[in-house]
């Protein structure tokens, strides 16, 4: 275990049991999340590249445009 995650914990312990259920549930929620993304992503590196390539193609062909930082 990390320094940083240690650190977390201890201060999560100081919390009232309600607290830390809900950022337990959180973390819990976050990691499966992440865990179903690398999952389709290994299921379809195929499809992510040609993806890629198909953004590129466009980007390439002037048919996308610059996102505009203040309206995110």
């Amino acid at each position: 275990m990390t320094e940083l995650l240690e650190k977390a914990i201890e201060k999560l312990k100081t919390l009232p049991l309600s607290e830390q259920n809900a950022i337990a549930a959180m973390i819990l929620v976050e990691l499966e999340d992440e865990h179903q993304w690398d999952e389709a992503f290994a299921r379809s590196p195929d499809l992510l590249a040609k993806l890629a390539a198909e953004a590129m193609a466009e980007y390439h062909a002037g048919k996308t445009q610059e996102l505009d930082p203040d309206a995110l």
